[in-house]
């Protein structure tokens, strides 16, 4: 179940519709009317529009002709390539588009029960049109968009994933397939065909694009067949065990295989597995049945992993986010805001990480991966600003965020970073969504959005995918509270850092790994991890002092009863830091 519709303008479409009716007139919308500000935000074009309904295009026209198809859309004069691949991924996944256009059925105009229409989608034909000369999904889907966003002109700068995220909530993540070296590291290529597949086979929608120097080479076609800076959407992913026969014939027992279509419809791949190749002209029509390799629709077409990952340099990938009312999340989102205040522990506007005196004065996020070696998608995105353009505000703020390593039992704001690993940071650019992709250790980490400029005020969505559960909350906190508990307990005086940086000289073939005890003091202990009981290896006893030097410090390995007891073998060095000012850590 996902989250309650908000309604647009609180336009009640069954409330605008039965009114209509009941009047016996067709919809004109009052919060888009059909003239030149729906078109653009401040400029004119020369001589008259004319806004068409669709019975004035065609005679019998339908809002879905048969079911909606990757197949049926095709660039239309103005050119909004990215609109029309994000329709026509849209359109490869039954359960998105049925998301999008619900009820389309209750929406078709029937010429046989004219007084059951109201006319309540207008469009006007501008980016993109179906080969199906009576289909409107796409126009009505494309007006719809621009009503949201303000006008026509406010599509122009979208990007592809801006427009799938926006129609679908799905995760997008976009790959630099060289900078992943997925032709040289098989182990990495073959780690990437599994992301895929669980992806596409889980609902998720996957893009492709080839990158062109300049503009003068945008559309020019590659030696096999692909246009640069035109994007593919993929449409099938398989893994194929093959025969006897095929292997011999291929010299392998697996085959890797993605399947793409080109939005246009034409300029085919003519490389390896293409229609015209050996590869393909060895299997027959009943292999390629039985192996599931089978086409469509012309500009559709298979290459192997390899090929692929040759020819492409991007890769989107938007998840279908599995999210039940019970049992494990794979997504953790919240809203937040950067806000300014005069007092700085309530200003929530640091700027970006070259702030240095102000930067953690921003939003602060703590999360906790149980697990070493999963991948964690982190996303921010700021709130859409196209709306207010026409009072000269700006599309975008630079925007991007910085990842933490810190303790495990964290409670509190980062106030300094003495000792907390930074474990990354996303690009800092003036877009709608920054994101982070990254295999993280098992530990605590705290996230930290930021404009890049402090002092300014902005909405934003902070999301984070993982396969295991990582528990996202905000900190808020400086220090603790008072409460009752304190009165018998007396208040917290001094708080304290410990990093354990390495443990040394250790008896042979262990796998050590730290327990803590914290009283006044505190009792760091060293034990051999293995199958069905741990072992225990010795303990340190630490002073906490906050006159004491902060510099990395190193002590043997002693056995159980404190710092006299007798010494083991093995030692480790930290860094101990303890402050009596609750705000410094």
């Amino acid at each position: 179940m996902g989250p309650p519709l908000k309604l647009f303008k609180n336009q009640k479409y069954q409330e605008l519709k039965q009114e209509c009716i009941k009047d016996s007139r067709l919809f004109c919308d009052p919060t888009f009317l059909p003239e030149n500000d729906s078109l653009f935000y401040n400029r004119l074009l020369p001589g008259k529009v004319v806004w068409k309904r669709p019975q004035d295009i065609c005679d019998d026209p339908h809002l879905i002709v048969g079911n909606i198809s990757h197949h049926q859309l095709t660039q239309g004069r103005l050119g909004h390539k990215p609109m029309v691949s994000a329709f026509s991924c849209l359109a490869v996944q039954e359960s998105h588009w049925t998301k999008t256009i619900p009820n389309h059925k209750e929406q078709e105009w029937d010429p046989h029960k004219t007084d059951k229409y109201a006319g309540i989608f207008r469009f006007h034909l501008v980016f993109s049109f179906s080969t199906s000369m009576n289909e409107f999904w796409n126009a009505l889907l494309e007006k719809a968009y621009a009503k949201l966003l303000g006008c026509y002109e406010a599509l122009d700068g979208l990007t592809i994933t801006d427009i799938i995220v926006d129609f679908t909530g799905t995760l997008a993540e976009t790959v630099d397939m060289q900078k992943g070296r997925y032709t040289e590291l098989v182990e990495e290529k073959y780690k990437l065909f599994g992301e895929l597949y669980k992806t596409f086979t889980k609902g998720g929608l996957i893009c492709c694009s080839i990158e062109s120097p300049n503009q003068e080479e945008q559309e020019v076609e590659t030696d096999w067949g692909l246009l640069k800076g035109h994007t593919y959407t993929m449409t099938d992913i398989r893994k194929i065990r093959l025969g006897e026969r095929l292997v011999e014939v291929f010299s392998a027992e697996k085959l890797y295989m993605v399947r793409l279509r080109n939005p246009l419809g034409r300029q085919e791949w003519s490389g390896p597995w293409s229609e015209i190749s050996e590869e393909w002209q060895q299997l027959t029509a009943a292999d390629r049945k039985n192996l599931g390799l089978v086409m469509s629709d012309d500009g559709e077409f298979w290459m192997s992993l390899e090929e692929f990952c040759r020819n492409f340099h991007k890769l989107n990938v938007c998840r279908n986010v599995n999210n039940p009312i019970f049992g494990r999340k794979e997504l953790e989102s919240v809203l937040g805001c950067w806000t300014v205040d005069d007092d700085p522990l309530m200003n929530r506007s640091g700027g970006c990480y070259n702030n240095r005196d102000t930067f953690l004065q921003n939003p602060q996020y703590i999360f906790t991966v149980p697990e070493d070696g999963h991948k964690v998608i982190m996303s921010l995105q700021q709130k859409d600003l196209r709306t207010y353009r026409r009072m000269g505000r700006p599309d975008n703020y630079i925007i991007g965020f910085e990842l933490f390593k810190v303790e495990m039992n964290r409670k509190f704001r980062l106030h300094h970073l003495y000792i907390q690993e930074r474990a990354g940071t996303s690009t800092y650019i003036d877009t709608r969504t920054v994101f982070l992709s990254k295999y993280l250790k098992k530990g605590s980490y705290v996230l930290v959005p930021t404009m890049f400029q402090h002092g300014r005020t902005s909405e934003f969505l902070l999301r984070i995918f993982s396969e295991v559960p990582v528990q996202l909350r905000e900190l808020t906190l400086d220090m603790p509270k008072m409460s009752c508990w304190n009165l018998a307990r007396g208040y917290p005086k001094v708080v304290t850092q410990i990093t354990v940086h390495s443990a040394e000289d250790l008896e042979r073939n262990c796998k050590p790994i730290l327990k803590n005890t914290v009283h006044a003091i505190f009792d760091t202990q060293v034990w051999n991890s293995r199958k069905f009981c741990d072992q225990f290896l010795g303990q340190v006893t630490l002073d906490a002092d906050p006159s004491d030097c902060r510099d990395l410090k190193s002590l043997y390995l002693r056995k159980k009863g404190g710092p006299t007891a007798k010494v083991k073998q093995g030692h480790i060095s930290f860094k101990v830091i303890s402050s009596d000012d609750l705000t410094e850590l």
